[in-house]
């Protein structure tokens, strides 16, 4: 997926505004309604997508980044992308990133 940097800065302040419960986000040109609510991450469904099994990302922000991790379909690539998200986020957390 491309995002150029204008979209990005937006999805910052989207984060930073910590609206997650009463607005969209955008990425791309993909539209993103908030399923889930966690401490340092949160889940969310694309609503506009035209794959047949659906489109999702995961967030998770730290200090000092935000990682976003898509994924296409539904439970199974989601539980996948949140295993995928976890260790990355762990593996950069011990390189003190």
């Amino acid at each position: 997926m491309r995002a150029n940097p204008i979209e990005l800065s937006h999805f910052v302040d989207f984060i930073k505004q910590n609206k997650l419960q009463t607005e969209l986000f955008i990425i791309g040109s993909n539209q993103y309604l908030i399923t889930s609510i966690h401490e340092n991450w949160f889940s969310a469904r694309c609503i506009n997508t035209s794959k047949p099994a659906g489109e999702g990302a995961i967030v998770i922000q730290t200090a000092a980044y935000i990682l976003v991790a898509m994924y296409e379909g539904s439970i199974g690539p989601a539980s996948r992308a949140m295993a995928a998200a976890d260790q990355l986020t762990w593996q950069l957390g011990r390189k003190n990133l």
